[in-house]
């Protein structure tokens, strides 16, 4: 494993000794001030390692159980996002002994109610959608789903194109330099220099996520649903005239979960999108999990891996990066975490790059199952990160 980011992890950031006061203090504060009409769906304890679990059939489903998986991730599309499909998802996954933890990427009439422009920026259109990400944790609740992750990007994840990394395998990267950066999200695509005809100021984004989050509050309360909001991918401060102040950086996270002030509003940890930032997201992800684990504000994990932080960084497989994983995993162990880890953005084994789109081997016909060992030799070195950690732990 390459050895961590020592020079990008030490600038701009809190001390350790100052995170671990602000979390004890963070944890008081929230306890104290928790709604006591707000109510969670009930997880049981203890750390799940789960899976985006793709279509539920029989093969893929066999596959899954063989991997030992028992926690998985659902996403829904415009036609299947009612409360009775949500019901019925969760029934068929459950009757092959799986457990499903969350369905997320919400979906609605009009398409996807993530990542959405209308609302981050206050475009046309913004409570309409608004009402229907309401209704969509609504019907999570109905059909007895615990969580779901929301991401605020106004102009969607940034890459660059693809590149072979050292071991032989493809990853999505992202050149900041690169003619090619493109940012890209439910069909639509944009880039530099404005990707919506002006300049926003970050007094626009906090006042876009505010009005936003205080209508979703209620709603995720009343329904027993939690809401993790995800790291902005990449978390730049600028993106073609977008500022990126709220969830790409330390400040800006703890100042949004604390507007939500909610037990149902907290954090979707996606490491890889994290990793992406460097030293400019003022704290590493041991530092965010030692500062909202406590809290219960740690709702799920995405475990992936960067080969750099920006402004050149490529997509790795867990132990090709540049940050030692296993450092977080003894830290979801310290802070008792108690939600779902995944791998994600899973890269692809087994093919050569040079022939991507092609048949060859590994890659099987179009359409036909196959299953990704590059799943398998994840959740391998994930259980194993987890049986280290909680035995140092113990």
């Amino acid at each position: 494993m390459n050895s961590p980011d020592s020079n990008n992890n030490d600038l701009n950031r809190p001390a350790r000794r100052d995170f671990a006061k602000m979390a004890v203090g963070g944890a008081a504060l929230m306890a104290a001030a928790a709604p006591a009409s707000a109510k969670m769906i009930p997880i049981p304890p203890g750390i799940k390692i789960g899976v985006s679990a793709g279509q539920p059939t029989p093969e893929n489903m066999l596959f899954l159980k063989q991997l030992g998986v028992k926690w998985v991730s659902l996403a829904p599309n415009a036609q299947n996002a009612t409360a009775e499909a949500f019901i019925q998802m969760r029934e068929q996954w459950e009757a092959a002994g799986f457990k499903v933890y969350n369905i997320g990427s919400g979906a609605g009439p009009s398409g996807s109610l993530h990542n959405m422009s209308e609302v981050t920026l206050n475009l046309p259109g913004r409570d309409q959608k608004i009402e229907e990400y309401l209704n969509y944790i609504r019907y999570l609740g109905k059909a007895g789903i615990p969580y779901s992750t929301y991401a605020h990007m106004g102009n969607g994840i940034w890459r660059s194109g693809r590149e072979v990394l050292p071991r032989g395998y493809s990853g999505a990267t992202l050149d900041l330099s690169s003619p090619n950066a493109r940012g890209t999200w439910a069909g639509k695509t944009f880039s530099e220099p404005l990707s919506h005809g002006r300049v926003y100021t970050k007094e626009e984004i906090w006042e876009n996520y505010t009005y936003f989050i205080k209508k979703v509050v209620p709603v995720a309360e009343e329904a027993g649903v939690r809401i993790g909001i995800h790291p902005d991918d990449p978390p730049q401060p600028m993106l073609a005239g977008v500022p990126r102040c709220i969830f790409s950086n330390f400040e800006g996270y703890k100042r949004a979960i604390e507007i939500a002030n909610s037990p149902n509003i907290g954090v979707c940890l996606c490491c890889g999108s994290w990793l992406e930032g460097g030293k400019m997201t003022g704290a590493d992800p041991v530092e965010m999990i030692r500062y909202f684990g406590p809290k219960k504000k740690l709702f799920k994990i995405h475990f992936r891996n960067v080969s750099a932080p920006l402004p050149h960084f490529t997509e790795t497989m867990i132990d090709d990066g540049y940050y030692d994983m296993s450092k977080i995993m003894r830290a979801l162990v310290e802070v008792k975490f108690e939600g779902i880890m995944i791998p994600d953005h899973i890269p692809g084994l087994g093919s050569n790059p040079a022939t991507e789109g092609t048949a060859g081997p590994g890659r099987g016909a179009p359409g036909e199952y196959r299953p990704n060992p590059s799943l398998a030799y994840l959740l391998g070195c994930m259980n194993s990160m987890l049986i280290s950690a909680q035995g140092k732990q113990g």
